[in-house]
C-alpha cells in the first residue's frame, strides 16, 4: 500500500486529489496539512511514501516543508503540484530534492502513475528541465574557492546531492558503496565548513 500526505491550503483541492485515490486498492491518504507549519508537524508521525506538495502555501512554500522533509526522512519522496511553468520553481524544486514537478491541470489518471512511479523510486522531473537546471548550479559553483578545494569526485557527489539523492542513490548512479558515499559527503561537508547537505546544495547552485 502506496501512503500518501497532501499538503495544499485549499480544502477542496485536497478533497479532490484524496477522492481521486479512493478507489485505487494500492494508494490511501495517510494525512492532509494546509500551511508548512501543520507539514511540517504532521509527515514525519505519519511518514508516508509519497508527500504532494502545493508550492505555494499561506505561510511559505512547499519546497520548503520538501527540503526539511528529505534532510530528515530521505525516503520520503516529494510531487510539487503548481498553477505555474517557471524555472525559477522547477529550480527550487530539483534543489529541494523533488521526485516530481506536476501542473495542477494534470489529468487525475497522470497524477495515480506518478504517484506509483515516484513510490518505486522513479523521478517524473523532465530531463530536459533537469538538464537545464543543472547545468544553471553547476555554471554558479564555479567561483566559490571553497567548492575548488574539492576533489573531483566530491565535486561529482556535490552535484549529486544537489540533485536531492540520497547517499545510497548516489552510490548506485556512480556504483559506490552506501558507505563510501557517507564518506565522500562527510569529508565534502568538512572541506566545505557546513553541518548539512542541505547547505552544500544551495552554496553549490547559488555561488557565484
Amino acid at each position: 500500500m502506496i501512503r500518501v500526505f497532501l499538503v495544499d491550503d485549499h480544502e477542496m483541492v485536497r478533497r479532490g486529489i484524496a477522492g481521486l485515490f479512493e478507489s485505487e486498492a494500492d494508494i490511501t491518504v495517510v494525512g492532509e496539512a494546509a500551511s508548512v507549519a501543520q507539514a511540517v508537524a504532521r509527515i514525519p508521525t505519519m511518514m508516508p511514501d509519497v508527500t504532494i506538495l502545493d508550492v505555494r502555501l499561506p505561510d511559505g512554500s512547499g519546497v520548503d516543508v520538501c527540503r526539511e522533509i528529505r534532510a530528515a526522512h530521505p525516503e520520503i519522496r516529494c510531487i510539487m503540484l503548481t498553477s505555474f511553468d517557471d524555472d525559477a520553481a522547477i529550480y527550487a524544486a530539483v534543489l529541494a530534492g523533488a521526485a516530481g514537478y506536476l501542473m495542477k491541470d494534470v489529468l487525475g489518471g497522470s497524477l495515480i502513475d506518478a504517484v506509483r512511479d515516484v513510490s518505486a523510486g522513479r523521478s517524473l522531473m523532465d530531463p530536459t528541465l533537469t538538464k537545464r537546471v543543472l547545468e544553471r548550479m553547476q555554471t554558479g559553483s564555479r567561483g566559490d574557492p571553497r567548492i575548488e578545494s574539492l576533489s573531483p569526485r566530491e565535486r561529482e557527489i556535490l552535484a549529486l546531492v544537489g540533485e536531492g539523492l540520497t547517499n545510497r542513490e548516489i552510490g548506485e548512479r556512480i556504483s559506490l558503496s552506501e558507505k563510501t558515499v557517507k564518506n565522500y559527503v562527510s569529508s565534502m561537508l568538512s572541506k566545505l565548513g557546513l553541518q548539512r547537505r542541505t547547505q552544500a546544495a544551495v552554496l553549490h547552485a547559488t555561488s557565484e
